[in-house]
């Protein structure tokens, strides 16, 4: 197991970072918002606390959530124009300072690809490095479940996302960085994980990262003093 100094040696070395996006990138969680537009938040949020305790997989907690949800086509893009996802702050810099130096950034989210998407333009970041889940809705806009073959609607999925980018891109050294254990558990095959608590501390990661922050700007700083 690399140690913290190793680990602040990749990260200032890294081909490529991907973040989560969820209590991550962003300040919200994403299906939580959702649910509270389309009038179940109560419901979906017990549901989600349910499956965090435990042993549903990541596919089965999506599929009865969204089974909850049912948000239409256009129920989501009035999400996202009357309740834009808030950037957590500190992040557009990161992101800005890690471009500068030829770093590929990629939002790898268990959250939906519309919303992620809207996330990755504010950040300047392409559409093909998003990796998130696609809903899917019938001609009429209607809710017709989603993409259960996307990497991310499994349980370990950014770990097969990550396996992927080092794959395509023969990456040496990739970071990984989130509040979650699905976050924590895509390292390996990511070289370096990164947990973050500026949004939500998840006790979980707290305690087993290695390298945990609380802020962005201490992420800036490990590159500035290069």
């Amino acid at each position: 197991m690399a140690s913290l100094l190793e680990m602040k040696e990749i990260f200032r070395n890294a081909d490529a970072v991907c973040f989560d996006v969820d209590s991550t990138v962003i300040r919200e969680e994403g299906i939580d918002e959702l649910a509270k537009f389309c009038g179940v938040g109560d419901a979906v949020a017990e549901m989600t606390r349910r499956a965090m305790g435990g042993t549903v997989t990541f596919k089965a907690a999506l599929t009865a959530r969204l089974g909850l949800i049912r948000p239409s086509y256009e129920q989501v893009q009035k999400l996202i124009s009357d309740n834009p996802p808030q950037l957590t702050p500190g992040i557009r810099e990161l992101v800005n300072r890690l471009h500068q130096r030829g770093v590929q950034v990629f939002l790898v989210s268990g959250g939906f690809q519309s919303i992620v998407e809207h996330v990755a333009l504010q950040l300047n970041i392409p559409t093909a490095n998003v990796f998130a889940n696609r809903l899917k809705f019938y001609f009429n806009g209607e809710y017709a479940g989603f993409d259960e073959t996307q990497p991310t609607a499994e349980s370990g999925g950014k770990g097969k996302v990550i396996t992927h980018l080092k794959e395509q891109f023969h990456f040496k050294n990739v970071v990984m960085i989130g509040d979650g254990a699905t976050d924590m558990e895509a390292c390996p095959p990511a070289d370096c994980f990164i947990g973050f608590g500026g949004n939500v501390i998840r006790k979980q990661v707290k305690e087993k990262a290695k390298w945990y922050i609380t802020h962005f700007d201490e992420l800036l700083k490990e590159l500035e003093e290069r």
